[in-house]
Formats: C-alpha cells, sequence, structure tokens
C-alpha cells in the first residue's frame, strides 16, 4: 500500500506526516474486523481535505462524504447524481486501462483512484443508493432516474474489474445479488446490470439458485432475443457444475465419493430443470443460434476481426456501440431491437462489417454452450425432443457455410475443456462449441440421424438393403421434416472442412469427437460404410501415419474414431490394409499406438473383439481373405502380442490414479480376458500375468493391482446409477457376462483356475488390502 501509507509506518501521535497511513490503517482494519471506521463520511471533512493532497486521494473522500450527504431517502438524488458523475469520471479510465492493457493486476499502485473509492466507503454507499427503494416500507416504491442507476452500475463494475476483493464482497450478498436481476427489466440499463451480474457470479461461492430470482420466467419472456443472448452468459455460470479443474483428470475414487456424500440433484441441475420450465425459452435460444447474419465483405475481414478483437473485452465495448445502435433506432420506432430493426439503424450501418458479424458470433457462443449443458444434463431426452422440433440442426446446416466454417479460419490453438475459460478469438470460440453441441447431440441418441438430409438417408437404407440386414429402428423412426436441407447434411459438410485442415489444428480433435460420437453406441453397418464411402478411413489413416501430427489431443480423438469405424466391419480392414501396404507403414502405426496405450486402447478393444467375431465367420470366403491377408489382424492374431497389450494395460493404471480417461485401459483388458475364457484360456492369460511378474522380479505386484482395479470395478459398475449399455453396446458382449467375468475373477477359492488369487503366491498376496476401504 506504498501510494496510499507511504514507507513509513503509522503514527502513534506525535508525527503529522505519519496521520494519512494512520487514517487507511484503521479503514483497512475495519473492513476485516467490523469494528471502528467503515467510511469515509465518519471522518471530518476538514480532514479528509488537509491530508488529500499528501495521500494522493484525488479529493475522492470528500466527493463520497458529499454524495452520501446528498442521497438521503428523502432527497431528490439529483445533486447525489451529480457528484456521482464527477467520481464516474476519474474510476472510468482507470477501468478503460484495465480492459485495454492486457488486465494488469488489481493493486492500489495501479488503479489508486479505484482503490480509494472503495477503502472510503464508496462502493458500500452505491449499494445502499441502488436498493434504497427495496427498503421502504411506502406502498409506492420510489423510482429512480435510469441515468443515475446506469452510472451507479457501472461504477461498481469498475471497482469489482480494477480492485481485488470487491466482486467477492458483492458476490457475499445475496440480497444484493436477486436484487439486480429485478433490474434487468429495464431496457435502459439492461446491458450494465447483466455485465455486473456476470462478473458477481463468476466469483460467487455457491451457485445462485434460479428459482430463487422474482418472476424468472416474466423476466426471461420480456426479453428481446439480444437481451437474452447477453442473458445466456449469465446462465452459463449457474448450469454448469462448478469448475475445479479437467473433469478427465479427476480420479474415479474421489468422484465416486463425492457423488456418494451429495445424493441429491446439485444446484446447477436444479437450475436447469427451472430454465426448461420457462415457456418457449429453448424454442428462441435455437431461433438464436439459427438467426442469419450479414455476411462480411472485403478482402481484409480477418485483419480487421483480429483488429477489433485486441480492444474488446468480453463484449463490453461491442455491446456498447451495439446499444448505441438500438437506441438510435429505437428515437424513429417503437419496435422491440430484434435483428431486422437493428439492421435498419444508421449507427450499426456504420459500424465495421466484422463487429457486426463478432456480435452475432459472440452471442451464438453462449446460446451454443447454454444449449450443450443441457443437453448432457439429466433432462437429456426432454431437451432433445425440443431442440429437434425448434429445428436447430437444419438451422445450423443453413450457416454452416456463410457463418460457422468459412476457408479462412485460423485454427493454430490449444484443445480446451468444456469448462475452461476461453481467451481465442469469437470464430474460433465459436467453432468448438458448434462441434461441442454436435457431439452432445449425437452421442447415444436416435436423433443424431437429423445430422443427414432426406438423399443421405436414403443411401443408408440402400446400404442396408444391399447387405442384407436390416435397417436401424433409429433410423426408420426419424421424422423427415425435421432432417437436413440442401445437397449436404451437417455431418457431410463437417467430413469435408475435416479433411481440410491442417494436420496439428486442435479443431481435428473436437472434428473426431464430434463424428465418432454419430458412430457410437450399437454398431451400425450403414453407418460405417456411409462414411467409408466418402473416404473418412484413409484420411484418418494419413492423419496418424503420413501427415507428422504430434498432437496427442488429436491422435487420441482419431484412435477412438478409427475403432468405432473399423469395429465389425470386414470392408474397414479391408480398406486399412489397401491403405497400409508397407512395412514402413504400419511400423509407424505400431508406434503410434504403442507410444501412449491411454490413448489408443480403443482401438486396441476393436481390433480384439473384431478378430474374436471374424474367427468365428470362417464360412464367409471374403472374411477369410481379410484374415488371412490383412496385417493388422494377423498382428493382433499373434497370443503374444495381445499379451504384451494385457501387460501394459493393467501396468499403467491403478485404482489411486484411474480416471474417466483412462478406465477404458480397464475395460480394455477385461475384453481381453472375457474373449479368453469364451475360449476356456483365461488360466492360460492368468499364469503369463503370474510369470512376467516374476520374470520382472515384482511377484504379485501386476496380479494384486489388477484384483483391487476389479474390486474397484464392481462398486463403480454395479451402482444403481451407473448405466451399463455403453459397455455393453461397445462391446457386443452383455453386461451379464462382464460382471459373471469379474466375480469369476475375484473368487476367493484358490483351487480355481480363473480365480486372480490362485496366481499370487501366499507371501505376496493383498499388497493393497485396504485401498477401498472407506
Amino acid at each position: 500500500m506504498a501510494t496510499l501509507m507511504g514507507s513509513e509506518s503509522p503514527c502513534t501521535g506525535g508525527k503529522r506526516r505519519h496521520c494519512t497511513g494512520n487514517i487507511v490503517t484503521k479503514f483497512t482494519a475495519s473492513k476485516i474486523t467490523g469494528q471502528g471506521f467503515s467510511r469515509g463520511t465518519q471522518l471530518p471533512g476538514g480532514l479528509l481535505q488537509e491530508r488529500d493532497k499528501r495521500a494522493k486521494w484525488h479529493g475522492i473522500p470528500a466527493l463520497l462524504q458529499r454524495l452520501h450527504e446528498s442521497s438521503h431517502p428523502n432527497s431528490d438524488l439529483s445533486q447525489a447524481h451529480s457528484f456521482l458523475k464527477v467520481l464516474s469520471s476519474q474510476l472510468s479510465m482507470e477501468a478503460m486501462s484495465f480492459v485495454t492493457e492486457d488486465r494488469k493486476t488489481a493493486q492500489e499502485s495501479t488503479f489508486p483512484n479505484t482503490y480509494t473509492f472503495d477503502l472510503f466507503g464508496g462502493v458500500d454507499l452505491l449499494v445502499e443508493i441502488l436498493m434504497r427503494p427495496t427498503l421502504t416500507m411506502q406502498k409506492k416504491k420510489p423510482n429512480m432516474n435510469d441515468d443515475l442507476v446506469k452510472d451507479c452500475l457501472s461504477v461498481l463494475y469498475n471497482c469489482c474489474i480494477c480492485t481485488e476483493g470487491v466482486t467477492k464482497s458483492l458476490a457475499a450478498r445475496d440480497d444484493f445479488v436477486l436484487f439486480l436481476f429485478t433490474l434487468m427489466t429495464n431496457k435502459k440499463i439492461f446491458l450494465q446490470t447483466a455485465t455486473l451480474i456476470e462478473d458477481i457470479l463468476g466469483v460467487k461461492k455457491e451457485m445462485i439458485h434460479l428459482e430463487g430470482i422474482p418472476n424468472l420466467s416474466g423476466l426471461v419472456q420480456s426479453f428481446d432475443q439480444q437481451q437474452l443472448a447477453n442473458f445466456c452468459r449469465i446462465l452459463s455460470v449457474t448450469i454448469s457444475e462448478p469448475d475445479v479443474g479437467n473433469d478427465d483428470k479427476h480420479t474415479l475414487l474421489a468422484k465416486n465419493a463425492q457423488q456418494k456424500r451429495n445424493a441429491s440433484p446439485s444446484r446447477a441441475e436444479v437450475n436447469q430443470v427451472t430454465l426448461l420450465n420457462i415457456p418457449g425459452f429453448i424454442e428462441r435460444l435455437c431461433k438464436l443460434a439459427t438467426r442469419k447474419v450479414s455476411e462480411a465483405t472485403g478482402a481484409n475481414f480477418l485483419q480487421e476481426l483480429e483488429d477489433w478483437y485486441t480492444w474488446l473485452d468480453n463484449a463490453l465495448v461491442l455491446d456498447a456501440l451495439m446499444q448505441m445502435a438500438t437506441e438510435e433506432a429505437e428515437q424513429s420506432s417503437t419496435e422491440s431491437s430484434d435483428e431486422s430493426t437493428l439492421a435498419t439503424s444508421p449507427l450499426r450501418h456504420r459500424l465495421p462489417q466484422s463487429m457486426k458479424i463478432v456480435h452475432e458470433i459472440m452471442y451464438k457462443v453462449e446460446v451454443l454452450y447454454v444449449l450443450c449443458v443441457l443437453l448432457m444434463g439429466r433432462q437429456r431426452n426432454q431437451v432433445h425432443k425440443m431442440l429437434a422440433e425448434f429445428r436447430l440442426i437444419p438451422g445450423l446446416n443453413n450457416l454452416f457455410d456463410k457463418l460457422i466454417w468459412r476457408k479462412y479460419t485460423a485454427s493454430n490453438h490449444v484443445v480446451h475443456g468444456q469448462n475452461e475459460n476461453c481467451d481465442c478469438s469469437p470464430e474460433i470460440s465459436f467453432k468448438i462449441q458448434f462441434l461441442r453441441l454436435l457431439q452432445s447431440f449425437s452421442d447415444h441418441h436416435e436423433n443424431k440421424y437429423l445430422l443427414l438430409n432426406s438423399q443421405e438417408l436414403n443411401e443408408l437404407s440402400a446400404i442396408s438393403m444391399k447387405a442384407n440386414i436390416p435397417e436401424v429402428e433409429a433410423l426408420v423412426n426419424t421424422d423427415r421434416s425435421l432432417v437436413c436441407d440442401g445437397k449436404k447434411g451437417l455431418l457431410t459438410r463437417l467430413l469435408t472442412v475435416m479433411k481440410r485442415e491442417p494436420p496439428d489444428s486442435s479443431f481435428r480433435f473436437w472434428q473426431a469427437r464430434a463424428v465418432e460420437s454419430f458412430l457410437r453406441g450399437a454398431t451400425s453397418y450403414a453407418d460405417q460404410m456411409f462414411l467409408l464411402k466418402r473416404g473418412l478411413l484413409e484420411h484418418i489413416l494419413f492423419c496418424i501415419i503420413d501427415s507428422g501430427c504430434t498432437s496427442r489431443d488429436v491422435l487420441q480423438s482419431y484412435f477412438d474414431l478409427l475403432g468405432e469405424l473399423m469395429k465389425f466391419n470386414i470392408d474397414a480392414f479391408k480398406r486399412f490394409n489397401k491403405y497400409v501396404n508397407t512395412q514402413e507403414k504400419f511400423q509407424t502405426f505400431l508406434t503410434q499406438i504403442n507410444s501412449s496405450l491411454v490413448d489408443s486402447n480403443m482401438l486396441v478393444r476393436c481390433i480384439v473383439l473384431s478378430l474374436d467375431r471374424f474367427e468365428s465367420q470362417t464360412e464367409d470366403v471374403k472374411v477369410v481373405e481379410v484374415l488371412s491377408e490383412c496385417c493388422l489382424l494377423s498382428y493382433m492374431a499373434r497370443v503374444e502380442n495381445r499379451l504384451a497389450f494385457l501387460f501394459r494395460l493393467v501396468n499403467i493404471i491403478n485404482v489411486q490414479t484411474l480416471t474417466q480417461e483412462n478406465v477404458s485401459c480397464l475395460n480394455t483388458s477385461l475384453v481381453v480376458l472375457m474373449l479368453a475364457r469364451r475360449k476356456a484360456k483365461l488360466p492360460f492369460y492368468l499364469n503369463a500375468l503370474r510369470e512376467k511378474e516374476y520374470a520382472e522380479k515384482y511377484p504379485g505386484c501386476l496380479l494384486n493391482n489388477f484384483h483391487n482395479l476389479l474390486r474397484f470395478w464392481q462398486r463403480h459398475y454395479l451402482n444403481k446409477d451407473k448405466d451399463s449399455t455403453c459397455l455393453e453396446n461397445s462391446s457386443c458382449i452383455p453386461f451379464s457376462y462382464w460382471k459373471e467375468t469379474v466375480s469369476v475373477l475375484l473368487g476367493s477359492d484358490r483351487t480355481s483356475l480363473c480365480a486372480i488369487a490362485s496366481y499370487i503366491d501366499e507371501p505376496y498376496m493383498d499388497l493393497d488390502k485396504d485401498l477401498l476401504e472407506d
């Protein structure tokens, strides 16, 4: 606090030069203890004026005194507003420098005016002024001037972004937070209110209850489309589970314990239900997500876009300009500021074309995020039904070429997690959110066929007919009036741009995830062939083998997609062998697989399962031919190679390090052993694990670890809340057989040749026997 206090200690009575420090010290202490001075109005004005110049307070404490004296309940507040304007002008420059100069760390030396304003009780005073109408006992509540309220909110926001602790102190006042929502009914102060609420909710320790907001349904229904889009920025904080890091990195042991403690729905889940109960809410979001915007013109679009983005902070400056455009339009029309009204505004017409597009894109990011979160929630089926009914997918398909994916999009960025704050450009954020939405929409849901057009649906039917297999029930049940329009469906458009991405572009990660989600679930030969005919397999193999891609995230997504694309499909293995036509290519492919088995184990599982099925179809000439020629199947057919994968799969995980990301290694190892059990070879595999332990001079280590993993598997997957259909669909092995195999492996009878315990010598038994104890 060198700026305000100087370098010397506070005085105890003698030296005048130290008294400034004493005042500041007492105010600072009062904020912590709640005792003593709490604001500048409690000090003599003469004393404040005397110390003002030396402390460089710029008259702020004295102005706060005048603001307090002129804002008593019976005043008209016009004089108070004039004092506030003076204060606002002093604080606004600091806030603008914070926005435009790479967000400096909030401290008093960087923003002395804002710090002084808060220190002398300015923040508390503005909260009192704003909330005063709610505290009166009169039946008729006094109305405050809109401009006064707007300036109060703007100053509070400036304090939040420039002074550490202000946002948290406001967030701790539930009454003030709920009061702010009531201000959103006033269109003239909506923008200032929304930005302040967003900042406050971002640091609030406990998530707000949306149902606690007075007349939330009426509030949301009163919003025009621009306000609703802005409101989505606020909603994103209230419906997402608290961001405690990357979800995949949290151990399942910890997550299961947390779920056991918190059995009831979370506050985020309750808030999601509250939103879904608002009439017309999802329909309006779909309209926002799919409405068209003016297209950019000129060759300098990208540079222009980047220039604007360098000084935009969370769309505040942009929103302010767009609000000016709206107000100008309102002067000549009483209509609501929907897109068409904005388009006719003279100011909007004068704004750079790129700004108009960025404005729409930034809001579409927020809208798609809210829809994506709702799609992943407990009310998924209800949300799916509404998104289909309101034609979200056809609408996005119509925007794809003109807005969502244009040829000049830059894509060198990192992969962002679902809840991770993204500081990349609006265009990149928009694409990532769009791909996340497609992934959530397609994943294990029959509505995935809405991503195709009628012609493509007919193609799927023809594939099934030619292969003499029945059509998938979900395909038959698809409402053709809700599918994509035009020459290409959304999935086909996605495949087209996917092939054009640079090798290490992280868009590839999200693109592969979105396409993989279309294939996930019960394996569909027709779906696989639809994608194979469009060259997807060759594209994936090029990226893995020939492109020089080094991104682990991208490679993992391609391994997973390749597994879904090839599983049980003899044509896919034939195509694989045609592309991987040299020993050098095959070794490169194996090297990529072996470089990180956590990333590639789903593909390994696919090969093992497919090989097992093909070996039972030896009456089929094509199958026999591919079995004998395919290098990949021949490699996996050798038992020593399957054992090598099994050793590593069991060895790279343990109960304490199991996460959503690597638990698939445990399930893949189980698949290998289940197939061995079917052929009565389980004892051979267990004995091989034992021999490996002794060869590595760690007897009991591997098998005890596997025993603990299987005990965890039982607790995790036999929980009544766990959905076992994913394991069953992905393997075509009944879940009952999964459970039975695990029980056999965990058997306590040491004479059983199928029990792990039989292969652990007594001295090395139960090395980690207390690992799973509660």
